[in-house]
């Protein structure tokens, strides 16, 4: 047997910085997403900022039902995330979800758990992005059934927008969702966008829609919004990031408005 020199305790320890990195963005996320992580990891995560992320449980299909049943688990979810450490913003990554249970409902369960951090769901962050883009009317594309589209279209005409078109694409799994390739929705766009529109949202935080923003915007001309692209510019703005990056899309160039 080889010899085991005696362990050394050092006398003195290091010097502590306050945190390992300045800000801090927490993500409470699908059991099934596989894409929001790497979408935050692009557009938000840096050596500056960290993501930090807790997965609740959720089955398919994306049915109101379904998604209202996630709601019980939003407080364990979000105190899992770095317990009795603050964030400097949480994000609840599921656009339909947020709707069908309410942004209020939502910031309420998530405080519970994480007290005192701002809340940003998708489809406020979408509200906001398109505000600060000057829309008035929109057309909208989701990935949804038309039963789960039907809460989203009441969503945005409460929060004031004209809706010129909105086109839905009937999947129910949304993890078939996520394998829909950024170049088909820049020809899906194409097809949902109404000349009448200012700009186009794009639901679903199971798209790789962030991905494709640029090529959607040139192919209709006009802004697009996603809902992890606004997240992420939502959460940047919210830890004092406002650093343009255009290559996600015009929104990602703005700052964070009213």
């Amino acid at each position: 047997m080889k010899h085991v020199p005696e362990i050394r305790l050092t006398p003195t320890r290091p010097a502590l910085d306050a945190r390992p990195l300045e800000k801090r963005v927490g993500l409470i996320i699908l059991a099934t997403d596989h894409t929001t992580e790497p979408d935050f990891r692009r557009m938000v995560a840096s050596d500056r900022i960290g993501v930090y992320v807790a997965r609740i449980p959720y089955a398919n299909p994306t049915t109101p039902e379904n998604l209202r049943k996630m709601q019980p688990s939003l407080m364990a979810g979000a105190a899992l995330i770095l317990p009795d450490e603050p964030l400097d913003a949480i994000c609840y990554s599921c656009t339909s979800a947020s709707v069908v249970i309410g942004d209020a409902e939502i910031e309420a369960a998530v405080q519970a758990g994480k007290p005192g951090v701002p809340v940003v769901t998708p489809p406020m962050a979408g509200v906001r992005g398109l505000k600060a883009l000057g829309a008035r009317t929109i057309s909208v594309l989701t990935p949804y059934t038309v039963e789960t589209s039907r809460p989203m279209a009441a969503y945005f005409a409460a929060h004031g927008f004209e809706i010129a078109s909105f086109t839905c694409l009937g999947f129910e799994d949304d993890r078939e969702m996520a394998r829909i390739a950024p170049a088909s929705l820049v020809d899906l766009a194409r097809e949902a966008m109404d000349e009448k529109a200012d700009a186009l949202f794009v639901s679903c935080t199971a798209l790789r829609a962030a991905l494709a923003v640029v090529g959607m915007e040139e192919a209709i001309g006009r802004p697009v919004v996603t809902s992890n692209q606004a997240t992420a510019w939502n959460c940047l703005r919210l830890c004092g990031d406002d650093e343009p990056r255009a290559e996600f899309g015009r929104l990602m160039t703005l700052p964070l408005g009213q």
